[in-house]
């Protein structure tokens, strides 16, 4: 009962600022609402820190959102990621969301390194400096070792018990919504949404999390060396800490970051950088703004923050490659047809009208110069016709399409004459050429027979269930109603091809094809 209480007054402030801020009852719907609501809402208006006059609703929201909190913030950030859900204008406005909040005082700082490292604490963290930038969840410091200058990123006094609260809040006003018959809040699934949400939050919330990905994200990023990234410090590091090398340069945030820089090849390096890691490793950094983004003293463009990362798996890239290259090639009966191959269109609509709708995507583009068409325009424009269709895209794949359009717009606005297309193309060609050339087939190949191998390792164990189904069918005892079994014959004969097909091309593999 004082949980519901103490969820619904959080939400009451919410609504409050929201109402202030015009997104719960904005100026355009307000002779639609309620006496009481429209009263509310002007009363809130009134009060200082509205700032609602004269912008969209997504930039209303963002501001409502950045005077909540941290997981409010969060919340919109993870918005932000899903124009498939809440329209393409609202998720560009989210995306600008500020995530800087006053800095919390250095003693609290030390009182957490103590916390976490106990008497090593003044060892590994001498001179601790003040804080050089201050976000939702965490800050940074600089401090000076024997081994050179290090980054410290410290979680925020009690920000774990402050998000726990609000997130319980949110779904508790989710599974209200949900309860809700209007088909646009269900097919949002609040619920689900939420969640996955909580999951990203709770995640970045413990920062040995950060510190895995920031490693493996620097091996990956070391092979192709378009991008790097700051040496993980695995000794000063813990939960609530992070440590990497202090990486000596600019952000990208600073006007005078780019004087004397060739433009072009900073602008194709981001580019390259992100694709690479996609596709060749099927892991990416997920949050590639030019706050992110360092200019290190040597040349390096180095990415910091590595709390937002996404994966995706081989299947999702081939339907990345193959939906870029249908509208290139105005095939658009295969880019619908791919899009029903992975089951992201529910079934019952037709290929052809799909494609119909792809093609006013797609055709405002043919025929103009590369660097003339936005490859954040034809994805974004892409969610707008899919939603439309009911599509429902995995998470990983919509976080990768985000992102695209984010590398995009920094990319552009380093170089304004930057053509994605052409900047990506050796790095596509050569994915191309190892997934469908003889690299490629042999790697089919060699995991087909992997794959066969192991159904041979399990024949023994398959023949004996086998032998069991073949005398239960021989020998059933009586059923308590009629039932349908499936015929001995059948499972021995299953099971014959089975183990045939296995250890041919397990042979084939081994002869060497």
């Amino acid at each position: 009962m004082l949980d519901a209480l103490s969820d619904y007054l959080r939400l009451a402030r919410a609504g409050a600022v929201m109402a202030r801020h015009d997104v719960i009852i904005p100026e355009a719907y307000k002779s639609r609402a309620p006496w009481f609501a429209r009263a509310a809402g002007s009363v809130l208006r009134l009060l200082p820190g509205g700032g609602a006059r004269g912008k969209r609703p997504g930039q209303r929201f963002a501001g409502a959102l950045e005077r909540l909190g941290p997981a409010w913030i969060k919340l919109g950030q993870f918005m932000a990621t899903r124009p498939d859900v809440i329209g393409v204008e609202a998720a560009n406005d989210l995306s600008r969301l500020k995530d800087a909040l006053p800095p919390f005082s250095g003693t609290q700082a030390e009182r957490t390194l103590r916390e976490e490292f106990g008497e090593d604490a003044a060892r590994l963290f001498p001179r601790l400096g003040p804080p050089i930038a201050a976000a939702s969840i965490a800050q940074v410091h600089r401090i000076e070792t024997p081994e050179g200058p290090k980054a410290v990123k410290i979680l925020r006094p009690n920000v774990e018990h402050e998000i726990e609260l609000e997130l319980r809040a949110m779904r508790r006003i989710a599974r209200d919504a949900e309860r809700s018959q209007s088909p646009e809040v269900k097919r949002m699934e609040p619920v689900a949404f939420v969640e996955t949400m909580a999951r990203s939050l709770t995640r970045e919330l413990d920062l040995r999390l950060e510190a895995g990905a920031a490693s493996e994200f620097g091996e990956i990023a070391a092979i192709d060396g378009y991008v790097s990234a700051p040496a993980v410090d695995w000794e000063r590091c813990s939960q609530r800490v992070l440590t990497t090398d202090w990486i000596e340069g600019k952000s990208l945030t600073d006007p005078g970051a780019l004087d004397g820089i060739d433009r072009p090849d900073l602008a194709n390096r981001i580019t390259r950088g992100f694709l690479a890691c996609a596709l060749d490793h099927g892991f990416f950094h997920a949050d590639l703004h030019e706050g992110n983004m360092i200019l290190a003293s040597d040349g390096r463009l180095v990415l910091v923050d590595f709390g937002i990362m996404g994966r995706i798996g081989p299947d999702e890239r081939l339907f990345l490659a193959e939906i870029l290259k249908g509208f290139l090639e105005r095939n658009y009966t295969r880019v619908a047809e791919v899009h029903l191959e992975a089951g992201y269109v529910p079934p019952n609509h037709s290929a052809a009208e799909f494609a119909q709708a792809l093609r006013s995507v797609g055709e405002p583009i043919f025929g103009r110069d590369a660097r003339d068409v936005s490859m954040a325009r034809v994805l974004l424009q892409l969610f707008d016709i899919t939603r439309q269709f009911g599509m429902h895209l995995r998470p990983e794949l919509v976080l990768l399409q985000k992102t695209m359009v984010q590398v995009e717009g920094v990319s552009r606005a380093i170089d304004p004459a930057h053509n994605i297309w052409q900047a990506a193309k050796p790095v596509v060609d050569r994915w191309t050429r190892r997934e469908f050339g003889p690299e490629g087939i042999r790697q089919i190949a060699l995991n087909a027979g992997r794959a066969a191998l192991q159904r041979l390792r399990k024949l023994p164990e398959t023949l004996d269930r086998l032998d069991i189904a073949i005398m239960a069918a021989a020998n059933p005892p009586p059923p308590p109603a009629p039932a349908t079994r499936t015929p001995g014959w059948a499972w021995f004969l299953a099971g014959a091809v089975i183990a045939s097909a296995a250890a041919a091309v397990a042979w084939w593999v081994v002869a060497g094809g």
